[in-house]
């Protein structure tokens, strides 16, 4: 809002937006503020402010007629400022922190801030270098955290004649989508190999993506039972990615795997059974599919038993028990791990 006051006090020039004006006054309580002695005089001496007029458009007559004063006004102005520049910091990401900083962090400074969502990274010492610095032997790989930060999935470009590719998308969840926890045994060997093998932790997140077209894409992120080997600069392996709905997940119908309907459609005489366009719907399908990720190390640190790099993960998309062919989405991102 710009506000400009004329010499001797005379008008008072307000531009509003509508749409932000009745946002804030339906969510605040404005009360007149104290102002300093810097102030124009017009907003000091309450006696010169029934002298004040103001031209305003019509569609914020009625948002002004609430306001009793010019500083009320001033007030407004000061919360929709407060409003405006706690949404941009909001939306900002978060200073990346080692391990011990998260663990210093209060319940109220990790609120809200998104550092949850976020992996830490390896902290600075001496000991800290590029690659695997580690020697050949069995390690214990705990906290191990995989964070996407970009998520693409293979679908009809947009436009005519174009052809299958990579789409970019807009995420549609909230900042859960972080795997976390994850443990297994991981083997360093004399020759520079690596292998790890998942066994337990947060290894699974459900994430919902956005086409350019419109069409959302559910999915699972997950690295189950995942089994990865090679060097260290690239290990691979396959994970499982189980069904997204559950086998007692019901539809609309009340068809589910395990419970409700096994058919919703009035059999034809004779007990033909389904009809064939209808099968898939009926006969719910929570088999488990397949993916692959390829870990890459980036930085370790002996000294605290890090270590940290990027991913990049190729998997299946929802497809709702079995009635549609699922997607491939790339996931890719960050990881961080500690070696005991």
């Amino acid at each position: 809002m710009a506000t400009s006051v004329a010499a001797g006090c005379k008008v008072v020039t307000a531009t509003f937006l509508q749409p932000a004006i009745e946002k804030v006054a339906s969510s605040f309580d404005v009360r007149p503020v104290s102002l300093s002695s810097h102030a124009p005089s017009a907003f000091r001496n309450p006696g010169l402010c029934s002298k004040v007029s103001c031209s305003l458009e019509e569609n914020v007559q009625s948002v002004v007629t609430k306001v009793a004063s010019v500083g009320k006004a001033a007030a407004l102005a000061l919360a929709t400022a407060a409003v405006v520049a706690s949404s941009a910091h909001a939306e900002g990401t978060p200073k990346r922190l080692t391990f011990d900083e998260i663990q210093e962090q209060t319940y109220l400074e990790v609120k809200g801030s998104g550092t949850a969502n976020q992996c830490p990274v390896v902290a600075t010492t001496p000991a800290a270098a590029d690659g695997l610095t580690f020697k050949a032997g069995s390690y214990n790989l705990k906290k191990l955290c995989l964070e996407p930060t970009s998520f693409t999935v293979k679908a009809e470009s947009p436009f005519k004649s174009g052809s299958e590719e990579f789409q970019n998308t807009k995420l549609m969840t909230r900042l859960t989508y972080t795997l976390d926890e994850i443990e297994g045994p991981f083997t360093v060997g004399s020759d520079g190999s690596v292998k790890f093998k998942e066994k337990d932790g947060i290894d699974y997140a459900a994430v919902t993506v956005q086409l350019p077209g419109g069409e959302r894409v559910p999915f699972l992120f997950t690295i189950k039972e995942l089994e990865a080997t090679g060097k260290a600069d690239a290990f691979s392996g396959k994970f499982l990615v189980p069904s997204y709905r559950g086998s007692s997940f019901l539809d609309p119908k009340g068809r589910g795997g395990s419970t409700g309907y096994d058919n919703a459609v009035a059999l034809p005489a004779g007990g033909a059974g389904d009809e064939e366009e209808l099968s898939k719907e009926n006969q719910k399908n929570t088999a488990a599919l397949e993916g692959k990720i390829t870990l890459s190390i980036a930085k370790s640190n002996t000294e605290t038993g890090e270590i940290a790099g990027v991913f990049e993960s190729l998997q299946p998309s929802d497809t709702d028990l079995g009635s549609k062919a699922p997607k491939e989405v790339k996931i890719q991102g960050i990881w961080y791990g500690q070696l005991e």
